[in-house]
This record gives C-alpha cells, structure tokens and sequence, in this order.
C-alpha cells in the first residue's frame, strides 16, 4: 500500500478557532524530534551494517520519522504563523546531538536489545499521537494523528518482527530484555524531548534548564492520556519483551503504570506551577 504523504492531509479544512495553546507547544516539540529521524537511521545503518534487509527497512523508516516531523511543523506554522519550524529545528539540531550516533555497536548490547529499545519508542510514540489526537479538537491536527499513529504501528511492528529474528540467534533471557525496555522507557525523560520542548517554545536567548523544560513537556503530555492509550502500549510493551499482551498480567501492568504516570503528571504540574483543572483521577474506572 502506497505511504501518505503530507499533500495527502486536508490542509484546507483548518479551523484556527479550534487551536489549543497548550496542544501547539506539544506539537512544535514532537516536530522537532520527528525531523531528527535520520540520525537515527544513520545509527541504526552502522549498527546492523551487514543487514541489507533491515538497513534498507530502515531507511524507510527514517524517511516516514522526517516526513511526520514536516508534517507537524507545517501544522504548527498554521497554529502559530510567527513560528519559523527551520529556524527551530537548527537551534535543535545545534544544541542537542544524538550520544550514540557514532557506535558501530548497539548500546544495547546486542541487536536484540536494540530491536527491542526500538519496539519501546514505537509504544510510545503510536500511544502519544493516539491521545494527541483524541485531545484536540482540531480537524487536520487530528487526521495528522491518525495518520502518524497508524505508521508507528507499522514501525512496532517491523521492529518487533526483525526483533524475532535476531533473538532466535541471540536468545537474551526474559530478565535481560525486561531490563533494556525499562531502561529504555527511563530515557523518555532524558534531553531530547525536553531540549526539544525549550527549542520550540521559547525564544533563541532564553535559558535552558532540563528540569523545567521536561517537567513542562511531561505535565501537558502526561495529561492528555486517558487508561485505554496506556492500556495498549502496555500490552505492545509485554509483547515485544515476550510476555502476554493481554490477560491478568497485562491489567495488573497497565494498572500499575496508569498510578505511576497520575503520580508523575502531578508531580511535573507542581513544578511547572501547580494543578490544572479537570485533572484526571488516579483509578482507571473513573476514566
């Protein structure tokens, strides 16, 4: 099936009057990253040098990850007709630079691990744009969702199933693999989305403090969420480390994690400058 392309979204059906503030800033930060998809296509090109099959796979995918940073660029130009998406993403790519973009070796510490570390950001990310899209009341901004959620399926996917292949070679244990995707899962509070919520957001001389900037960038994300979007990157989550994706073990995990997120959502408010209303309650049920 031919991918989309951005002269494929409904440009013209914007409605400037269904713009959120709060939604645009997320939007400007997620563009930011998305664009960033070549190094780490570059990263993945060295690491699995002597697989044609999955470096071509790659390519691929890194081509998709540039064109969903475009896509949402364009629409936060439409949000915000001040903002200037190339002179963002240069402040970006200038300040903040991928660790691992010169290891020939995974810094997973093998190719499963990074096969899985890989499956962790598709959870996360087919998760975010989920309930991005379900937050805004945006028309284009929602089909762009749509769209881009639906590609980081197919990216689980294709990573999961290379993932197959190499463990039948590797055969990392259980434990070993529970440890990559939590730690994986960890580094969502690193730099990058953080530096990339300070670029698009604030002016070139402001100053950067990650606690501030992450702490702003989790509080608005963390809040968009509702249990049935956690619920699915938890079960995509078990699946890629070898555990059921659905079933008791499955609820207990997703319950467990949507106590956890509540708790950091509120923590990151606090520092961000207190509650904001409607905030969402800690049981599932009620959601």
């Amino acid at each position: 099936m031919k991918h989309w392309l951005i002269e494929d979204v409904a440009w013209q059906d914007f409605e400037p009057g269904s713009v959120d503030p709060e939604i645009v800033a997320l939007v400007k930060a997620a563009a930011l990253v998305e664009r960033n998809g070549v190094d780490y296509g570059t990263y993945l090109n060295r690491v699995f040098d002597n697989d044609p099959d999955f470096c071509a796979a790659a390519d691929r995918w890194s081509v998709e990850e540039v064109q969903h940073g475009d896509t949402l660029g364009r629409w936060a130009m439409l949000a915000d007709p001040a903002w200037d998406f190339e002179a963002a993403f240069l402040r970006y790519k200038t300040g903040y630079h991928l660790p691992l973009l010169d290891a020939d070796l995974s810094v997973r510490g093998s190719r499963t691990g990074e096969l899985i570390a890989r499956c962790m950001v598709e959870s996360g990310t087919s998760s975010y744009y989920s309930a991005l899209g379900d937050a805004t009341r945006e028309p284009v901004l929602r089909e762009i969702c749509r769209l881009i959620a639906a590609d980081e399926f197919r990216h689980f996917k294709l990573f999961y199933d290379h993932m197959k292949r190499y463990l039948t070679r590797e055969r990392i244990g259980l434990m070993q693999r529970l440890r990559i995707a939590l730690s994986r899962i960890g580094e969502s509070e690193d730099d990058e989305l953080a530096y990339a919520f300070y670029c698009g957001n604030t002016p070139p001389d402001a100053a950067y403090r990650h606690e501030q900037f992450i702490a702003g960038y989790m509080a608005r994300t963390m809040g968009m969420y509702r249990y049935r979007h956690l619920e699915r990157a938890v079960g995509m989550i078990l699946k890629a480390i070898g555990l059921p994706p659905r079933g008791r073990l499955s609820a207990a995990a997703s319950r467990g994690a949507w106590w956890l997120m509540c708790r950091r959502r509120d923590k990151f408010r606090r520092v961000v400058g207190g509650e904001r209303p409607g905030a969402l309650p800690l049981d599932p049920a009620g959601v």
